[in-house]
């Protein structure tokens, strides 16, 4: 049991980052097991309601992949993936709208709004928020030929139109967004939640992006001791090359190397499966996982 002597010594700890980052924006993308367990969900919540009362603007950014998975097999409906890439038609696009917008965006607005805060929930659609075009990716076909693949209804951040973000928080509301976008003749398209992250926090100029992960943040090689703790702009794009960084950490990167691009100051991967790890990451000064810097 923690006593008051140690709790004052946490909180004196605490007020010199409460005070360098009052009315700063950070843009915190939630996935992994930080939404599959409820009760990890809601101490990530609570973190970022604090963060809010002491003077910080967070802005919070879900996915939902598994819940969409999940739905299209309750309709006997597969997706397709093309290099970790859900291949969205119209059927599809459907059932992610309403998962991610319909469902989890709206649960995770109530729950904050249970636990105290003001949260506003809405998609990339509200506001032109999110403009997207047709995203197509470069593929080898079997006679190992590139060509360009359609992946359907899935977007390309063309352009990111803040201002709704702005009078959110401004009121006092802490947004929560589902990464769907609006695309040609006002369809709706299917985002990355990683890559809506990034523009995001770039947009916004936010002053830290932070990536609630399954991992505790980038590995250099298989063992444990190879987390790194800081890594360059040039150190990240060096590992991408040689594939040390790989498989679905590089939606993560990519994102966070915009997001830098775009004069976000700093960018965090960690460990959403630690509890308070938000408040470990922002409010102490060891912090978790792994911070990218500019060059």
């Amino acid at each position: 049991m923690i006593g008051p002597t140690e709790k004052a010594t946490i909180l004196v700890e605490a007020l010199p980052y409460i005070q360098k980052f009052f009315g700063k924006t950070v843009i915190i993308k939630l996935g992994g097991h930080a939404m599959v367990s409820s009760e990890l969900e809601k101490l990530v919540l609570q973190d970022i309601i604090l963060m809010k009362l002491v003077g910080m603007n967070p802005v919070l950014v879900h996915g939902g992949g598994p819940d969409i998975n999940n739905w299209l097999k309750k309709i006997s409906y597969e997706s397709k993936f093309i290099q970790g890439i859900r291949v969205t038609d119209e059927k599809t696009i459907k059932v992610v709208e309403m998962v991610l917008s319909g469902n989890i965006n709206k649960e995770i607005v109530g729950l904050i709004n249970e636990l105290g805060g003001k949260a506003v929930g809405i998609s990339g659609k509200d506001g032109n928020l999110i403009q997207v075009k047709k995203k197509k990716l470069l593929t080898t076909d079997q006679q190992g030929k590139k060509i360009w693949t359609d992946l359907g209804l899935v977007g390309e951040i063309k352009k990111i139109n803040p201002e709704i973000i702005h009078l959110l928080t401004i009121q006092g509301f802490i947004p929560v967004i589902s990464p769907l976008g609006i695309g040609p003749e006002g369809k709706t398209y299917n985002i990355n939640a990683d890559y809506a992250a990034g523009a995001l926090g770039g947009a916004l100029k936010a002053h830290k992006l932070v990536m609630l992960t399954d991992v505790e943040g980038i590995y250099l090689s298989n063992e444990p001791e190879s987390l790194a703790s800081k890594l360059s702009t040039k150190e990240i794009r060096d590992y991408l090359k040689k594939g040390t960084i790989n498989g679905g950490m590089i939606p993560k990167v990519e994102s966070c190397l915009l997001a830098l691009e775009h004069g976000v100051s700093h960018v965090h991967i960690i460990d959403g499966r630690k509890p308070h790890a938000l408040l470990l990451e922002i409010f102490t000064n060891k912090g978790i996982g792994t911070m990218i810097v500019p060059d």
